[in-house]
């Protein structure tokens, strides 16, 4: 009896041992270990570099470019989309007379502008020339035109009556004063056909921000020595 009960006794109490080595074990730490000489722990790095991995990943989409919607100057006689007035007369100012309203044969619509061009000298200036401006006959001394920024072209279509009149310059701006045009550009001198042809000035680059004089011609006897008849049709800022 009692050599039963010791046998009995000797397997717990190895039981016993065994279980408290095998908990012991699971308790160590596993991310260093202690110096005893030190009582620190050893230098084992677990900084995290946050600005190295902040917003890595994140790229920034550029904002869609501003699409620009066709301004018009003009595109038929009486539109509400012309923006502009045919009002700055230039040099022999009597020597030019505009037809917005004409019904010879338009490029496009119902009517065009028709340009005659005289060779009476009434001023005597010898050249002559006209703006359409905002508002009308606004030479500077008054606020208007339009932010046109983001055009990059202004097109029309232009034709002669015979072929072979000759524009010295179709421009956009220039405009001086206290309200300054903000730009200017232009193309010439231009030798027009018989048949409708369409122009172009590049406006890339331009500062549009203020624009009152949103096109502009001008021409002279000397290349012109009989005068000239010329017809222009759909102007617009794209």
């Amino acid at each position: 009896m009692k050599r039963s009960l010791s046998l009995t006794l000797l397997i717990i109490a190895g039981l016993m041992l065994f279980s408290i080595a095998s908990c012991g074990g699971s308790n160590e730490r596993e991310y260093a270990a202690v110096d005893s000489d030190t009582d620190e722990y050893e230098d084992t790095d677990y900084s995290y570099d946050y600005e190295e991995d902040l917003y890595d990943t994140y790229v920034e989409e550029a904002a869609p470019a501003t699409s620009f919607k066709t301004f018009p100057v003009y595109t038929d006689g009486r539109s509400p989309d012309n923006h502009y007035n045919p009002s700055g007369y230039m040099g022999d100012y009597s020597d030019i007379k505009i037809d917005a309203s004409s019904f010879d044969s338009p490029h496009a619509g119902t009517t065009c502008i028709k340009i005659t061009y005289t060779n009476a000298v009434s001023q005597g200036a010898r050249w002559s020339g006209v703006y359409w401006q905002n508002p009308a006959n606004n030479w500077g001394d008054r606020q208007g035109g339009f932010d046109l920024t983001g055009a990059t072209r202004l097109t029309f279509w232009a034709r002669g009556e015979y072929g072979g009149e000759r524009i010295e310059e179709f421009k956009i701006g220039g405009i001086t004063g206290m309200y300054s045009d903000s730009d200017v550009a232009g193309i010439g001198p231009v030798l027009l056909t018989a048949e409708w042809k369409e122009y172009e000035i590049d406006l890339r680059g331009k500062d549009l921000s203020y624009i009152s004089g949103g096109f502009a011609l001008s021409s002279n006897l000397d290349v012109n020595p009989d005068g000239a008849i010329f017809y222009l049709d759909d102007i617009r800022y794209q």
